[in-house]
């Protein structure tokens, strides 16, 4: 007889939604600048001319750039809402790319709690983001899955050093709410239009017909040092000092400074973009992490990223390609699978 799986208080609150204020207005050098910091140099992300040759009217968006506007938006959902942890440990993200987001694009950006499920004592909880334009269609949704960690797993030493470590205006820890005088807000009804621009505009990929599947993606090697991780944390705003700050991470049980887990994850789409030939041509990017690449201060560290044709479907003239990452021979990538449409 199958045991009856754990609940969560927290799954009460599943379905709380809530919308940022204003909108996000997508800038030229905001683009250039997430895409310096997650060392994408596809021409489509710097130059306008580059750009307009992949069809685009303007700079195109790295795919995982969703994670930094998306980020700011969720702090009050883990602030008001995700209640009772005193951090949160990042395990999977899921990248949609309904059309590919430009420069001048002004979004919209929702903000809802869709999962959270209670597996060996500790909880999995799924946010999700959605970023609507200006003509009501959604171009892309992040789905963000974090495991919420107690103070039982957090000394008082640890928490004490951290606070005194962050930015004047940021708390990573004790950041909870109270559980009184909440009041759910749920998603308001009406059809949601998702744009169809990521399917029905011509890619400037490689051709369908000269990708084979279990063709191998060349290797590549990516290094990292702290002053990458450090620009990462102004540019994408995660301000935990475990990603810069070496006695913090150690006294945390780490044996170093390790990367953010959302920077490797720009590294891997970058890389697979500069494959593919345009980074518009993917529809969803899903990452699994497994272990941190960890980051000394005297030799920085080295991941390679490597990849291969999973599957091609003939009919969508699309496939599915595996993303592999490791540092110091541990896997990064537990599992991590793009979506992608060839020309």
């Amino acid at each position: 007889m199958t045991a009856a799986a754990e609940t969560s208080p927290l799954e009460a609150r599943v379905g709380h939604y809530y919308q940022m204020d204003g909108t996000y207005l997508v800038g030229r050098e905001k683009l250039r600048e997430y895409a310096r910091a997650v060392q994408d140099y596809h021409p489509a992300h710097w130059d306008v001319d580059a750009a307009a040759e992949l069809g685009y009217p303007d700079l195109v968006a790295p795919l995982t750039f969703t994670s930094a506007p998306g980020m700011q938006c969720n702090r009050r959902m883990f602030e008001e809402v995700v209640v009772g942890y005193d951090t949160y440990m990042q395990t999977e993200e899921v990248f949609e790319q309904h059309r590919p987001i430009v420069a001048g694009d002004e979004l919209k950006i929702d903000v809802e709690l869709t999962s959270v499920r209670r597996i060996a004592g500790r909880d999995l909880i799924t946010v999700t983001n959605t970023f609507t334009d200006t003509a009501g269609e959604r171009v892309h949704t992040l789905h963000t899955t974090v495991v919420g960690v107690t103070a039982e797993d957090i000394g008082a030493d640890v928490k004490a050093a951290v606070q005194n470590a962050m930015m004047h205006d940021m708390n990573i820890l004790d950041i909870g709410g109270s559980q009184e005088n909440y009041e759910k807000t749920v998603r308001p009804d009406g059809d949601v239009r998702l744009s169809d621009g990521g399917s029905t505009r011509t890619p400037g990929s490689r051709a369908f017909t000269d990708v084979s599947a279990g063709e191998e993606i060349p290797v590549h090697h990516t290094r990292l040092s702290r002053g990458d991780l450090v620009n990462y944390a102004g540019v994408a705003g995660d301000a935990n000092p475990i990603h810069w700050d070496e006695d913090l991470a150690k006294l945390a049980g780490l044996p170093d400074v390790i990367a953010h887990g959302m920077l490797t994850m720009g590294l891997g789409a970058g890389f697979a973009s500069s494959w593919t030939g345009d980074p518009g041509a993917a529809l969803r990017f899903a990452v699994r992490l497994s272990a941190p690449a960890i980051v000394s201060a005297k030799e920085g560290a080295d991941v390679e990223f490597s990849g291969k044709v999973k599957s091609l479907d003939p009919e969508t003239r699309s496939g599915v390609l595996i993303v592999g990452a490791k540092s110091a021979g541990k896997k990064i990538f537990g599992l991590a699978t793009l979506a992608v449409r060839f020309s």
